[in-house]
């Protein structure tokens, strides 16, 4: 049974910060990056970050560079999305998803999606 579990979120000021993150299970994790999508209210959903599990490359989309930082703990199959000037605009469900090799999370290939957790920023 595949698994991938998002927690972490929740209601701050702007230019607070949250820590998301996400467990995973149930599938080859050393196989796939980790890669945080987030969708806002009427809106797609986007790409935000991710982390190869096998060599450790890092992506981040240009709104979030500077601000959010992505890290993998593959002992306990989990990883993180550190979140600091969080601006009102963040304000999304974020959901953590298996993003297969040579694909990056705008390119909105995704075997394995999990479930959302909410953030919500206050200008």
């Amino acid at each position: 049974e595949v698994q991938l579990q998002a927690s972490g979120g929740g209601s701050v000021q702007a230019g607070g910060s949250l820590r998301l993150s996400c467990v995973a299970s149930g599938f080859s994790f050393d196989d796939y990056s980790i890669s945080w999508f987030r969708q806002a209210p009427g809106k797609g959903r986007e790409g935000v970050s991710g982390i190869s599990n096998r060599d450790g490359n890092t992506y981040y989309a240009d709104s979030v560079k500077g601000r959010f930082t992505i890290s993998s703990d593959n002992a306990r199959k989990t990883v993180f999305l550190q979140m600091n000037s969080l601006k009102a605009e963040d304000t999304a469900v974020y959901y953590c998803a298996a993003v297969p090799p040579g694909h990056r999370p705008d390119d909105l290939i995704v075997d394995f999606w999990g479930q959302g957790t909410l953030v919500t920023v206050s200008s």
